[in-house]
């Protein structure tokens, strides 16, 4: 057990990725916690320098200390791949308005393309209005049978994708993955605010590779946009949803959703002075307001929830969605609730298909987004993907 979870791929190993089994204790909060298991269980991050961070981080100052510190470590030893991915995590958690945090997502950047410059990676970039859209592209040996795109969610780069990306090439299909408007250098580079008009990027990416009848695959938030995109672009034949919620009001119970949008819609400059106040402050809660006003682009923290709210039933259209789908959900998930899973999938009335499949704790995939067991989820991914695509 000790050589798999200390385990780190050679060059010629690593567009294999090994993704560990099992979700780790790193920390004893579970947001520091998941940040930790994230790299790890994609493949990118060894257990030994996980676990001495999490010993060593006590408050949330100390995340970018710690993280920096692996990070200097990984690449004087040249191990750039993980260096990359400490960098891409001390970035996670720096507030929008530190000066560090465009050169810390650069240094994710360089260390990440650098970490696999010979494993063929396609760097693209989408015309996207008067801007453009980052993308990464990966063929199969061979030729390809079929097109995946995939994308995240509210906070996710696509590099991070790479290696589902790698998986499903191995099977056979092309893929590509990208940025939409608010995600990784899309945000950050671009300046695009995150729209849950999710149909305009994956348009925009199907337009410039002239592609059609691909699978599209959206994870965490992206269920919710890969599911919007497909009930308005009919270029798109199977959609893979992991880890949403059909509608972000409803994540918290109602009665605490009732006093959000009470003192959202009664006591609305309170509550903003509030929440400002809490941003000088620090801490989690500092860091969750000020992200939120940062995808969203907007100065006020009740303006980045009334954005927030927008990704609601109403606006997701279940009812249109035509494709096959596959709803993917986790059973003790700490950001969606388990509960919305099933409302989901009553609200696919006419979709030509609707497969679902919740991850259990004895499968080592109950997180949010099955971390901990993320090979089984793309084996799950993969064998679907494959039966629907037959004739």
């Amino acid at each position: 057990m000790h050589d798999q979870k200390s385990y780190c791929m050679n060059s010629e190993e690593i567009s294999n990725f090994a993704f560990p089994v099992e979700y780790q204790r790193f920390h004893k909060g579970q947001l520091f916690n998941y940040q930790l298991n994230r790299p790890y269980s994609l493949g990118y991050a060894r257990f030994e320098d996980l676990q001495e961070a999490g010993k060593r981080i006590e408050s949330f100052s100390e995340w970018k200390v710690e993280m920096l510190r692996l990070a200097k470590e990984a690449v004087s030893e040249d191990r750039l791949m993980n260096a990359a991915f400490y960098y891409r995590a001390a970035e996670f958690y720096t507030f929008p308005h530190d000066p560090d945090k465009e050169p810390l997502y650069d240094r994710f950047s360089e260390l990440f393309y650098r970490a696999f410059e010979d494993h063929g990676i396609e760097r693209i970039q989408i015309p996207y209005g008067e801007s453009s859209l980052p993308a990464i592209g990966v063929m199969p040996r061979g030729s390809p049978k079929g097109t995946i795109v995939i994308h995240g969610g509210y906070d996710s780069f696509i590099e991070e994708f790479y290696s589902l990306m790698r998986f499903f090439a191995t099977s056979g299909f092309r893929v590509i993955g990208f940025d939409g408007p608010g995600q990784g250098a899309a945000r950050r580079k671009s300046g695009l605010l995150l729209d849950y008009h999710w149909e305009k990027p994956v348009g925009a990416v199907l337009d410039h590779l002239g592609l059609e009848g691909v699978t599209l695959i959206g994870l965490s938030m992206g269920g919710y946009f890969a599911l919007r995109a497909a009930a308005f672009e009919p270029r798109v034949e199977r959609v893979v949803a992991s880890g949403h919620a059909f509608d972000y009001r409803k994540v918290a119970r109602a009665p605490a959703t009732w006093v959000i949008l009470f003192f959202r819609d009664h006591l609305r400059e309170f509550t903003n002075r509030l929440s400002k106040w809490k941003i000088k402050n620090g801490g989690m809660e500092a860091w969750n307001i000020s992200h939120m006003m940062y995808v969203f682009g907007v100065d006020e923290p009740m303006d980045a929830l009334d954005c927030a709210f927008q990704l609601s039933e109403e606006n997701l259209h279940s009812d249109l969605v035509k494709q096959d789908v596959l709803i993917l959900a986790s059973q003790e998930d700490h950001f969606i609730p388990i509960r919305l899973h099933k409302e989901q999938l009553r609200r696919l009335t006419s979709s030509r298909s609707v497969t679902d499949r919740v991850f259990t704790k004895e499968e080592h995939a109950h997180n949010h987004c099955q971390f901990g067991n993320v090979r089984l989820a793309l084996k799950v991914m993969r064998e679907w993907i494959e039966e629907k695509m037959k004739p």
